[in-house]
């Protein structure tokens, strides 16, 4: 088999689209790589979609830290202090368990009117239920980075708001926001590649692939069993994240530039990647 027939039969194998057999004998460099590139779309699934919601939930979690009322600032401080307090891994063993206690074929939501089935049994699938524990560890320590630059949003850019006449909303949209973003972006930006690191570990949790439909890892481990040689699926994987984190870095670093264009060029923020072995 010839790459260029490798690749139409395994690039979307992890969606469930192609050749459903995997390779078991003569396993070539060329199906290694187009295989764990197939389940690097998990991987950048979980990432993405944990980034996008856990975005908007962290700066209402930053919010509810700031807020004066403990109705909000209670609950919030507890969700940040619980996801950022314990391991990761230990979040998706806990969260599996939780999810398989939930009744398998759903419960009951009674509107009054009416009554709607809500489908459990999905959350035991890592497709929802790791990507719901990555959202929330996600949210709590981008929280704790946004509460941070919330803080340190200067006195005088608000003082200055409310001499234009901004009150409420209108000061919040146009100032404290924008400016708690230009302040929080280049830390932000390292959270984003841990948490597309940490996606890695999805696969060394309880939550299973659905039909078979395996991360990158997945299917690094599952040549590293067959070839009997773990030095090159899994460099493989390590090659395809680095690729990755040098996309996070260039797409993040060009949203750190517009947050901060208006700025002279020895005031603005540069970003700098301390990437973490362990969280």
């Amino acid at each position: 088999m010839n790459c260029f027939q490798t690749l139409s039969d395994y690039s979307f194998r992890s969606l469930g689209y192609g050749e459903r057999l995997l390779p078991k004998a003569d396993i070539t460099l060329c199906e290694q790589f187009v295989l764990i590139g197939s389940g690097m779309i998990w991987n950048i699934y979980f990432a993405l979609l944990a980034l996008l919601f856990g975005f908007f939930f962290s700066t209402i979690l930053a919010l509810g830290k700031n807020s004066k009322s403990s109705m909000l600032n209670v609950p919030s401080r507890t969700f940040i202090f619980i996801f950022r307090g314990s391991p990761l891994f230990i979040q998706f063993f806990f969260a599996y368990e939780l999810f398989v206690i939930l009744p398998k074929l759903g419960f009951d939501l009674n509107l009054g009117f009416l009554t709607i089935t809500v489908e459990t049994r999905w959350l035991t699938k890592a497709w929802l239920g790791a990507l719901i524990v990555l959202f929330f560890n996600t949210s709590a320590y981008a929280a704790e980075i946004f509460y941070g630059a919330l803080r340190a949003v200067s006195i005088k850019d608000i003082e200055s708001a409310d001499a234009f006449g901004l009150t409420g909303t209108k000061k919040f949209k146009r100032i404290i926001w924008p400016t708690m973003l230009r302040l929080a972006w280049p830390s932000y930006t390292n959270e984003a590649i841990f948490l597309f690191h940490a996606t890695s570990l999805v696969f060394f949790t309880g939550f299973p692939a659905w039909q078979q439909k395996g991360d990158a890892i997945y299917y690094a481990s599952y040549f590293a069993d067959k070839t009997f040689n773990p030095f090159i699926p899994y460099p493989i994987v390590g090659l395809y994240f680095i690729l990755m984190t040098l996309i996070v870095i260039g797409l993040f670093g060009l949203i750190n530039k517009k947050l901060n264009k208006h700025l002279s060029p020895n005031e603005r923020s540069k970003l700098r990647i301390k990437l973490k072995l362990i969280r």
